[in-house]
């Protein structure tokens, strides 16, 4: 029998009473343990937990629960938690496929992932989700899918997109097993014109009874009012203290995001440490982790650690990461807590306040221990369509990156995309630039290169062509399939021949990150699976990924998380400028724009 999310199955109930009373015995018990309660948000010492099959069926004193077959786990000395809940993550941002993806993340405590596949179903459409949602079901580590809501995320007039989610296909996602959300509504001024699209998949959310996610930049009065009072119940986008308060006095559930690259949790968890407001609609998410952070720092540990070094006190935080996430999502009666009927999701954590990982309990069965992964996960094989998403029309060559303009004129007047290290939104400036030979060309002087989006979904030949300004690059160029939201190839070079290399290389290997200079590959991370993902284990792709981050520092670039700005840099729904296959756009009046100003 096929349950719902959050919903314990009636057939277990007699096997549950008699398990709790003594009448069988338990598979496992751990003993003397000092419980963290997430419901009282108290420590208690000297506990045990008794477990049947999967379940919780006794906390307290479970001395008649243990047999001759019964599996014993001294924790004397040692905390009990429940497992981590990451309430808003993109796997495809770990360049990892979700087996992958669970296999890193499970000896750092994440049981439960609420994932939004918005990355793959930009290129790969509602059957991209499908496959991730069907993976998701095979492994220890549960996976709750949100439908994504904005696919494509704008209109044809500003980008070309890889795929596009019809409400049908949404209405008819939402009879899968695990299936648990809309994803975010990031489209929050269609939400405010009442657009029939995301209107349309709100009101088919709200039909099904499935929690609407949010991703709101609007004002903080009306606008962020009507949101609400559309049935948008969280936000992960607060970048200030401010906007966290005003989210959360409106009822919704703030996703306080530590990400790679968008670490906002110093500014917003003021609201716990100095506001001081009631912290049970906070909670800690992860957003976008890439796969060295995973390794280094770790997951939702990790944003737990953290949260302690804000001086949020350990069972708070704990709490944010566990019960307050199940609660949002209406699957507190199964996950989240330890309590009886629950399921067996369980953290043996040899230091509170480092959150130090011993044992890793999932289902009620040890799958981690000391950091290593027990639990065998057979392998995800993906389909071949998934490896040939990359599609050009002809091969790339210098010229294709030119900027002719009038040779009598010296100095033109540029439009150029200004990032922000850290920061999700660019800056539109105005740069004085001098022609040479009757070209625009990158400026290493300025701190400007430039940049390029190539179509590659349909081999349409579109070309968007700019400049960029913050990365430090001085030359030589990078490219990644990795551009959100739809995924087309973007190119970022001081040197015409290196980005036709770049992007002519991703090409041929189905996608990925590459950094070239003087006509050689300084590094190459394949990215197989829509352009976006590996199969390969983290330790590989990590591995890569930093013999990258190598190159980019060798051709230049200062910034410590330089992929996620560059992959943000095509994304058409952010302020204040962006480029696509189309050219740039500016996205605070939502129209196209020239690059140079007459």
């Amino acid at each position: 029998m096929v349950m719902k999310p959050g919903v314990k199955p009636p057939e277990i109930v007699e096997k549950l009473v008699s398990a709790a009373l003594g009448r069988s015995k338990a598979g496992l018990v751990i003993r003397r343990g000092a419980l963290v309660n997430v419901f009282t948000k108290e420590i208690v010492e000297n506990m045990d937990i008794a477990v049947v099959d999967d379940r919780i069926v006794l906390v307290g004193n479970a001395e008649d629960a243990i047999g001759p077959e019964t599996k014993v786990i001294e924790a004397h000395g040692k905390y009990l938690t429940p497992g981590f809940l990451d309430g808003h993550v993109h796997v495809e941002s770990s360049m990892l496929t979700v087996t992958q993806f669970a296999k890193t993340v499970l000896p750092h405590g994440t049981t439960t992932v609420f994932i939004d596949p918005h990355e793959v179903a930009n290129v790969l459409g509602i059957k991209g989700v499908r496959m991730m949602h069907d993976e998701g079901l095979r492994l220890p580590l549960k996976v709750y899918v949100s439908i994504p809501s904005c696919v494509p995320a704008t209109s044809p007039e500003f980008e070309t997109a890889g795929a596009e989610i019809s409400l049908k296909e949404v209405e008819e996602a939402f009879s899968w097993r695990n299936t648990i959300a809309l994803g975010e509504v990031m489209n929050y001024p269609g939400v405010l014109s009442l657009d029939p699209k995301i209107i349309g998949e709100v009101k088919a959310a709200l039909r099904s009874s499935k929690i609407i996610e949010g991703h709101f930049f609007g004002n903080l009065n009306e606008e962020l009012n009507a949101y609400v009072a559309a049935g948008i119940s969280s936000d992960h986008e607060s970048v200030t203290m401010e906007a966290g308060l005003a989210k959360l006095r409106l009822g919704m559930h703030v996703m306080v995001r530590e990400a790679s690259a968008w670490r906002d949790l110093k500014e917003v968890i003021r609201m716990v440490t100095e506001r001081r407001v009631d912290s049970r609609r906070i909670c800690l998410v992860s957003d976008d982790r890439e796969p060295s952070d995973l390794l280094k720092e770790g997951h939702i540990d990790h944003i737990i650690r953290r949260a302690i070094e804000e001086g949020v006190d350990p069972v708070t935080s704990i709490q944010m990461a566990t019960l307050n996430t199940a609660e949002h999502f209406k699957v507190h009666d199964e996950i989240g807590a330890l309590a009886p009927g629950m399921i067996a999701d369980i953290l043996i954590l040899s230091d509170l306040n480092r959150v130090l990982v011993d044992t890793v309990i999932a289902n009620g069965k040890v799958v981690a221990k000391n950091g290593k992964l027990l639990a065998e996960i057979p392998e995800y094989k993906y389909p071949e369509e998934t490896r040939r998403t990359v599609r050009l029309d002809r091969k790339l060559d210098e010229n294709d990156f030119k900027i002719r303009v009038e040779a009598s004129k010296e100095v033109f007047k540029v439009r150029v995309i200004q990032v922000v290290e850290g920061k999700t939104i660019t800056r539109s400036m105005l740069v004085d630039m001098k022609q040479r030979n009757g070209f625009l060309e990158a400026d290493p002087a300025q701190d400007i290169a430039k940049v390029t989006v190539v179509e590659r979904h349909r081999a349409s030949g579109n070309m968007g062509i700019g400049f960029v300004k913050g990365f430090g690059f001085k030359n030589g160029a990078v490219a990644s399939t990795v551009a959100h939201d739809s995924h087309n190839m973007l190119i970022i070079g001081m040197n015409d021949g290196d980005m036709a290399l770049a992007g002519n290389t991703l090409a041929e290997v189905g996608g990925g990150m590459i950094a070239v200079e003087n006509k050689a590959i300084l590094a190459l991370v394949e990215l197989p699976i829509a352009g976006l993902m590996s199969d390969k284990p983290v330790q590989e792709v990590a591995a890569k990924v930093e013999k990258l981050s190598e190159a980019w520092m060798q051709l230049g670039c200062t910034m410590t998380h330089p992929f996620m700005t560059m992959s943000l840099l095509a994304l058409p729904v952010l302020p204040e400028l962006r480029i696509t296959d189309k050219g740039l756009i500016d996205t605070v009046n939502f129209k196209r724009t020239g690059l140079i100003i007459e």
